[in-house]
């Protein structure tokens, strides 16, 4: 690569790191109290597993995160890795339910980080940081991705770009895992609706400069990486989850707008219903996928093949 080619690509890394910092921010720092109003009371904002229509929503959301915990084998870890924490719903069970001595978390977003911080959790360490810069003290036996991967590429991404992206998370995740360590990871993705169909509406008013993935770019990007273990397609689940947020903010709508103002809270109500019809009609999908490690050294001997 000449020294001029390289510099392009770390100025367009570097402009990915801060576009990617303000999406983040201009989505989830609405503040803490409107998103209060409408998630449930662990602030868990990622797709529910709901046993059934009629199920609670806080539930449906403590069965989500056991499946993630449980797929690292959080009970008996030393250390797991939180990439895009949230409120710090994986982190706080982290620290309470499992008694995982060391808990790190990373997001992008301040309010989220200040969250965490005030709760205080024994063992819980939250960084405003990207994945991209982050530089961990030891080895993870687990790694939690929920909501992430979607901001990881940008709309004007080539084919090309988004799959190094990927492939570069998969490589600092493996790397930083234990050979016997798991990758437990949630995305959204196109299902059976183009790119170039995607809403204008979300992609430039509600999380502005991300871009979902396909399945097919997942596995090119961990390919010689991680062995997927399963893969599953939720997307109803998404659709009920969405539903139901929709629900608790038409309940809230007066004192919603009283804290971000009626048109942000419009917007909202909008993209929710959105999203809802999307998952039903197959426009978009939920992937959870869990990962191992392959034996160090496969990816190496598999490209000299």
């Amino acid at each position: 690569m000449t020294t001029q080619a390289a510099g392009s690509r770390a100025t367009a890394a570097a402009g990915s790191r801060a576009a990617a910092a303000a999406a983040i921010r201009h989505h989830y720092d609405v503040g803490n109290e409107f998103y209060r109003l409408w998630l449930d009371p662990s602030l868990t904002y990622s797709c529910a597993m709901p046993d059934g229509p009629d199920d609670d929503l806080e539930a449906a959301q403590e069965r989500k995160l056991r499946f993630h915990l449980d797929a690292v084998n959080a009970r008996g870890a030393g250390a797991v890795l939180d990439i895009g924490c949230g409120w710090g719903a994986v982190l706080g069970r982290l620290a309470g339910t499992y008694r995982v001595p060391r808990a790190v978390g990373l997001t992008l977003s301040v309010e989220q980080a200040a969250h965490i911080a005030g709760i205080g959790d024994p063992g819980v360490e939250v960084r405003t940081e990207d994945w991209r810069d982050y530089e961990p003290d030891g080895p993870f036996d687990g790694i939690i991705s929920i909501g992430a991967f979607e901001h990881f590429a940008r709309p004007d991404d080539s084919p090309a770009e988004r799959i190094r992206t990927y492939r570069e998370f998969f490589e600092r995740t493996r790397s930083w895992l234990t050979d016997d360590g798991a990758l437990s990871l949630q995305t959204i993705a196109y299902a059976n609706m183009p790119r170039e169909a995607a809403s204008t509406f979300i992609q430039q008013e509600i999380f502005p400069d991300a871009e979902l993935p396909t399945l097919a770019e997942i596995a090119i990007a961990a390919e010689g990486l991680l062995e997927t273990r399963s893969v599953r397609n939720d997307r109803l689940d998404y659709a009920w989850t969405c539903e139901r947020w929709a629900s608790r903010l038409r309940a809230h709508r007066a004192e919603a707008a009283g804290l971000v103002g009626p048109d942000v809270v419009a917007r909202y109500e909008r993209y929710l219903r959105m999203s809802a019809l999307g998952f039903r009609m197959g426009k978009i999908c939920l992937y959870r996928l869990v990962f191992a490690p392959y034996p160090r050294g496969y990816a190496r001997r598999a490209a000299a093949r």
